[in-house]
């Protein structure tokens, strides 16, 4: 998992904690939870996207002719 990943993980447990808190202390909106699914299903898609890329090349260290010069 890349860093922007992690953080948007992080992100989203911190906001699903504030979430329930919300709820707990002041009471329930629909907004705030609607929201919340928005920015999990967001993650979910960032994570997905982000084990599907193929790894870059690795280029070739300056100096060393490559396989068609001499």
């Amino acid at each position: 998992m890349s860093g922007p990943t992690k953080t948007m993980t992080v992100l989203t447990c911190a906001a699903l904690v504030l979430t329930t808190a919300y709820t707990v202390a002041l009471g329930s909106s629909g907004w705030l939870w609607f929201g919340l699914v928005l920015l999990i299903v967001a993650t979910i898609g960032m994570a997905a996207a982000d084990s599907s890329e193929t790894p870059a090349p690795h280029a070739r260290p300056p100096g060393r002719p490559g396989p068609t010069q001499p």
